[in-house]
């Protein structure tokens, strides 16, 4: 047994069933391992940031290692926007990131690159290998690390080391530690907490993914304090499912009456969010909980700091707080139906006849036919404003996105991932035409693997995004849009089932029938690149307004099932 496979032996040990990447070069030592490998497979992407971006998806959905691989030189490069989104969304990822000879290091050798450095600031193991009994080790560190939570791991591999002969290494005997300990909070920052909840009249309560795993600890503390539940972009799939105190999210991509909740709230609680956005989150009466101490007071002044998981927190939270008037609660729940309320009719008045399609038309649609378990990936762009609006979270369904790296391009290979990892569950690709075309070939691995993704393009021939971010800039857009292009004929091409919805009144024939095809399908809409254009009266003197507001006239374009939601939580304000 080489270095290389007793490295793959090691993995599959561990349950890993599969690594991602591109073959080649000081790689091919590893690639042939997984060759000669019973239970190990390759798959075989057309760009190594989406071999790292599809081992993050796994490892997201599954909570146990993936794996991604690339060889030396640009193959290590193009991992990194990957493997930086992977860090990011605590994925328990390892990196192999191969290497030139290791005698040739430091010559400036053909394709040489100085992966220590490279991945440091996107890992929180990073090592070289510098022989097989020294590899073996690391090779322990490095998974131990990353599935202790502390990011991804990167085993720097030599090709020349990784076909040396392999040594028995006692630490690839032991047990892997899968899960973190839950942090407890101290006793004193609990009772502090409490005591400045028992000092306000009223509280909100703004929420994110820390809340994963507290969602009935959530809503108890919430019914006690009577306090209105926002969300962040990353915590609306684990906090607004059955949430009679939801109102909404707050930032740009915001709607509905979670920054006025926040505003006028006596104390505002933030519970499991590194919320990055300062301008959007008050700076007088705030407290926090977070696991990682290190996040508390990053993004605002807070008075009442807590160090610990959201759970175990609150469980100790519940019994020293007081129960508070539902008048805030009742007030908040109110604004916020009746801000959802003024975006309804225009978005869905005539919006069969209209052309080109309302994004926000689809998306809507495409919620409702999804499958309860739906596993949905969604491009960075307008998309997330479409996921953020209109996706409908129940407990069950996922929602992936490149929530803290913010790249372009994530939502086909995050599709490959999940699809790869979680056979038998429906997987929809958002991916808009400016994400798409980025790694277009990722449709290839998708027709090679026959992965049953179904990608839908939001194809409005522009970088919406951007566009909007110019026009909040008071610039012109320029450079954002581009000439149509047939995205079903590509698919075609690359022997992918495809369709082109260019008909409003056929979106929900033709979107059902491309979800009901077994197998990879793509179905290109096309769609209205001016669904959320600056109106001329907005001024730059009024930007500030724009944001603060959440963009009520031009953001808030919409939202879909949530206006029903918020209807259906005043059926519990009783009546005068």
């Amino acid at each position: 047994m080489n270095v290389a496979e007793q490295l793959v032996d090691t993995l599959a040990r561990q349950g890993v069933r599969r690594i991602y990447g591109l073959v080649g070069d000081s790689l091919n030592p590893v690639v042939d391992a997984v060759r000669v490998h019973p239970d190990m497979e390759w798959v075989h992407v057309h760009h190594e940031s989406s071999a790292a971006f599809a081992a993050g998806a796994e490892s997201l959905l599954t909570g146990e290692l993936a794996v991604c691989a690339g060889s030396c030189g640009p193959g290590n490069l193009h991992l990194l926007q990957g493997v930086y989104d992977a860090h990011r969304n605590g994925a328990k990822l390892l990196v192999i990131a191969s290497h030139i000879p290791s005698g040739e290091i430091g010559s400036t050798f053909f394709q040489e690159t100085h992966p220590q450095q490279l991945f440091a600031e996107c890992s929180g193991y990073c090592e070289m290998v510098n022989s097989a009994a020294q590899g073996a080790r690391v090779l322990h560190h490095a998974i131990q690390s990353t599935m202790a939570g502390e990011g991804a791991s990167v085993l720097v591999l030599p090709g020349d080391i990784a076909e040396d002969k392999a040594v028995d290494a006692p630490d690839l005997a032991s047990a892997i530690a899968p899960a973190r300990p839950a942090v407890i909070p101290d006793e004193a920052a609990v009772a502090d907490l409490a005591a400045a909840i028992n000092d306000a009249r009223t509280v909100t309560i703004f929420a994110g993914a820390g809340c994963a795993d507290a969602h009935p600890e959530l809503m108890e503390l919430a019914g006690k304090l009577q306090a209105p539940v926002g969300h962040s972009l990353g915590g609306k799939e684990s906090v607004q499912y059955d949430n009679p105190y939801d109102v909404g999210m707050s930032g740009l991509l915001g709607y509905g009456g979670c920054q006025q909740a926040m505003e006028e709230a006596d104390l505002l609680l933030l519970i499991g969010t590194d919320f990055p956005y300062s301008s959007f989150l008050p700076t007088g009466n705030v407290a926090q909980i977070d696991a990682r101490a290190a996040h508390l007071g990053r993004r605002t002044t807070v008075a009442h700091p807590v160090a610990g998981d959201a759970a175990e927190t609150i469980r100790r939270l519940l019994p020293l707080v007081e129960p508070k008037d539902p008048a805030f609660l009742h007030k908040q729940l109110k604004h916020h139906a009746r801000e959802l309320e003024k975006v309804i009719e225009a978005y869905t008045s005539g919006v069969e006849k209209h052309t080109p399609i309302h994004p926000e038309y689809v998306a809507r649609i495409l919620d409702e036919l999804a499958d309860r378990d739906a596993i949905f990936t969604v491009d960075t762009g307008m998309n997330n404003v479409w996921a953020a609006r209109y996706l409908t979270p129940n407990g069950r369904r996922r929602v992936l996105g490149s929530w803290r790296h913010g790249t372009m391009a994530n939502a086909l290979p995050h599709a490959i991932g999940a699809a790869s990892a979680t056979e038998g569950r429906q997987v929809i690709s958002m991916s808009g035409d400016g994400g798409l075309a980025m790694l277009l070939g990722e449709l290839l691995t998708v027709r090679r693997h026959d992965l049953d993704v179904k990608t839908i393009v939001f194809n409005n021939s522009s970088l919406g995004m951007v566009k909007l971010e110019m026009l909040v800039a008071g610039d012109p857009d320029w450079q954002t849009d581009h000439a149509p292009v047939d995205y079903a004929a590509i698919a075609h091409g690359a022997g992918i089932p495809s369709v082109r919805i260019t008909d409003p009144a056929r979106v929900r024939e033709q979107l059902a029938r491309a979800l009901a095809t077994p197998g990879p399908v793509l179905v290109d809409v096309v769609t209205d690149a001016n669904a959320l254009s600056m109106p001329p009266e907005i001024t730059l003197d009024q930007v500030r307004g724009f944001a603060k507001a959440s963009a009520r006239t031009v953001m808030a374009g919409g939202v879909g099932a949530m206006v029903d939601l918020a209807k259906a939580n005043l059926r519990n304000i009783p009546r005068p």
